[in-house]
């Protein structure tokens, strides 16, 4: 009655690819997926995306990654989905330095009222 193996083959889940949108959770990764929809109305493609919450077990992947997930069993009340690989890696940030350019342009805003509240009363 059993073919060969006691073993139980599980069928193969669809993959998806998307885009990583937020890392800040950790062994969690927000990654919106875009699909076309027919209208039900006007019958036009439609561009329709939806955010999926992956489970990344070892915080492999990065904002801006392309990466391929696949469904699994509900790890918590809205992960259902996990990382498989990792499909390009986005471009690299270097957060230290836009965080000193926007302190120069908060420093710049603070000086210009005090140079133009000075001048006034200079007049």
């Amino acid at each position: 009655m059993t073919s060969g193996s006691d073993k139980q083959t599980r069928r193969l889940r669809p993959r998806i690819i998307g885009l990583v949108t937020s890392d800040k959770v950790a062994k969690t990764r927000k990654v919106v997926f875009e699909y076309l929809a027919r209208h039900p109305k006007y019958n036009k493609f439609v561009k329709r995306q939806t955010v999926l919450h992956v489970h990344d077990e070892n915080n492999e992947s990065r904002s801006g990654d392309h990466v391929e997930v696949m469904q699994c069993r509900p790890i918590s009340k809205t992960k259902t989905y996990r990382l498989v690989r990792i499909v390009t890696r986005g471009p690299q940030v270097d957060l230290s330095v836009i965080k000193t350019e926007a302190s120069r342009m908060f420093e710049k805003k603070k000086e210009q009222p005090a140079q133009a509240a000075a001048s006034v009363a200079g007049n």
